[in-house]
């Protein structure tokens, strides 16, 4: 028997002063049987560091080829930014940067991982791909207090991350990366 999606449910209070942006999220976000808690909440924080209007996960799953895991569309369903999630092929950044104005990946993997796989073919628009780097023991502080009912709030200024749940306050950083050494 095929195993489900476990569900998440964020309530979240986005204080991100480095976008101005400021809002309260309430989020159900589907973890693949296959899906690392890693990448799921990666996946969750590049929700809320690139919400604006039109923001929506994929309703293709993870698995989809055509379709990024986070995307923003316009009010007539134009792609206008594709976010990824994680160590894309180049194929699949180079198909991202000719399919949308805008892409950013947010990812805990090594940058040398990455840049590796982004300079195995060219990438369409490779200099303009924003690449923003969590920290893994961020992200695993993050695990050891996330339930499947989590509210948090989330705090980002000068490239630094707070995320509070139950009172207790994990800090990590976000860091701006390119895909081409330089």
């Amino acid at each position: 028997m095929a195993q489900t999606a476990t569900m998440f449910h964020f309530q979240v209070e986005l204080s991100d002063v480095d976008r101005s942006v400021y809002e309260t999220l309430d989020l159900r976000v589907a973890r693949h049987p296959s899906e690392s808690m890693r990448y799921m909440l990666t996946r969750t924080l590049a929700y809320c560091l690139e919400y604006e209007e039109g923001i929506a996960f994929s309703k293709g799953g993870l698995s989809s080829d055509d379709e990024p895991p986070i995307a923003v569309r316009d009010l007539t369903g134009l792609l206008r930014v594709w976010i990824d999630i994680g160590a894309p092929s180049a194929e699949r950044l180079h198909k991202a940067s000719k399919a949308a104005p805008r892409v950013a990946l947010y990812t805990h993997v090594d940058l040398l991982l990455l840049r590796r796989e982004a300079g195995s073919r060219p990438i369409h628009r490779v200099d303009d791909i924003a690449v923003w780097r969590v920290e893994a023991s961020f992200l695993d502080a993050l695990e050891a207090k996330v339930d499947r009912h989590t509210k948090l709030a989330l705090l980002r200024t000068d490239g630094a991350l707070y995320a509070t749940i139950h009172d207790k306050t994990v800090e990590g950083t976000l860091t701006r990366c390119s895909l081409v050494e330089g």
